[in-house]
């Protein structure tokens, strides 16, 4: 349906905008001024039914862009991040990845669908030409532009469709809870995990450099040995993650020299354990000065005296290093008799 076919007494008013104006051309502007076309109304305009028709597909493609968003956050929380299936042509790929995109496109693709849609029928489309003005905004053109910006909010009848206008409101206020969830991706909450290591009774102290179990006959006096929890293998996916927590010093000192009454008791025949995990901000520990039994941090200089608990003399190391209590097993291998009785690692708040 057409204006054309439309008795002219139903047609809406048309608005002085100077249509079809014509300009006579001279010398000075050779090119006259057209004008506009005449106004076309649209069916929308002109048509009650047509109307609805049109404002319920904007209020669809709105509930579609809320659908998708639910869509969204369920796929996130339901679909497993290793699951993979096979879409064609694309092949196997990311069944989550795959999800997230989809969901996500089709809600942002729904919400300008809609607007467009939206703008397209039922908002006013009346051509209208307007001289252009200085830059100084007089008080007359500032009452001109809040006059225009009122007759659009009443030309796009946001206050009369209310299917359009909860629908949009509601796409709008559930599509940024993609972005809130999306906010998981920054890491699963650390809970109590840095108060744990792989430590634990009756672990073997195995060499790093060897990868055997450790005997009290293999660490020497004024030596420096590294090692890890048995069970722990470089091939394992989670073995930077805990070697990062769990990687031990072994020096041998004379049980005479060892000032702090803790470290003998945790200690067997002289050999302590210490966490190698710098507590300033997590630099591997490796320089070892045999006479003073003192152990330097290589990136900050942080010093710790090993035959004394491991306190700090030096650098901006907060605490010492945290010990780990060792014995020795039927078989006569080291062992430890336990985990580290608190985090190791740089402070953090939750510490104490």
């Amino acid at each position: 349906m057409s204006s054309q076919d439309i008795p002219e007494e139903n047609l809406p008013a048309e608005q002085d905008h100077a249509h079809g104006a014509v300009d006579v051309a001279d010398e000075k502007h050779p090119f006259a001024d057209p004008g506009l076309p005449p106004h076309e109304h649209r069916v929308q305009d002109i048509d009650e039914r047509a109307a609805k028709r049109s404002e319920r597909a904007v209020a669809f493609l709105f509930t579609l862009s809320m659908l998708a968003t639910v869509g969204f956050i369920a796929s996130y929380v339901a679909i497993p991040h290793d699951k993979s299936v096979f879409i064609f042509p694309l092949g196997h790929i990311s069944a989550l990845n795959f999800a997230l995109g989809l969901t996500l496109g089709a809600a942002l693709f729904c919400i300008g669908a809609g607007a467009v849609h939206w703008a397209r029928t039922l908002m006013s489309d009346v051509e209208i030409a307007d001289e252009r003005h200085p830059i100084e905004a007089a008080p007359e053109v500032k009452a001109k532009v809040m006059a225009d910006f009122r007759d659009g909010a009443r030309e796009s009848a946001l206050g009369r469709r209310k299917l359009i206008r909860n629908t949009m409101f509601g796409a709008l206020a559930l599509f940024p809870l993609s972005g809130v969830v999306l906010l998981r991706d920054l890491g699963p909450l650390p809970e109590d995990k840095l108060r744990h290591t792989r430590w634990s009774k009756g672990k073997l102290l195995v060499n790093m450099n060897t990868n055997e179990p450790l005997r009290p006959s293999d660490v020497a006096v004024g030596s420096l040995t590294f090692a890890k929890p048995e069970g722990l293998e470089e091939e394992d996916h989670d073995f930077q993650t805990e070697i990062a927590k769990a990687a031990l010093m072994i020096v041998r000192i004379q049980p005479d020299n060892i000032k702090d009454k803790r470290e003998l008791e945790w200690s067997h025949e002289g050999i302590v354990a210490y966490s190698k995990i710098c507590t300033h901000v997590g630099c591997p520990i490796s320089l070892y000065e045999q006479q003073t039994h003192h152990v330097l941090c290589p990136c900050h200089q942080s010093t710790f005296d090993l035959s004394d608990g491991a306190r700090v003399i030096f650098g901006p190391a907060g605490h010492a290093l945290p010990q780990l209590r060792i014995g020795v097993n039927d078989e006569g291998y080291l062992e430890a008799l336990g985990d580290f009785e608190e985090p190791v690692g740089p402070a953090f708040w939750e510490r104490g």
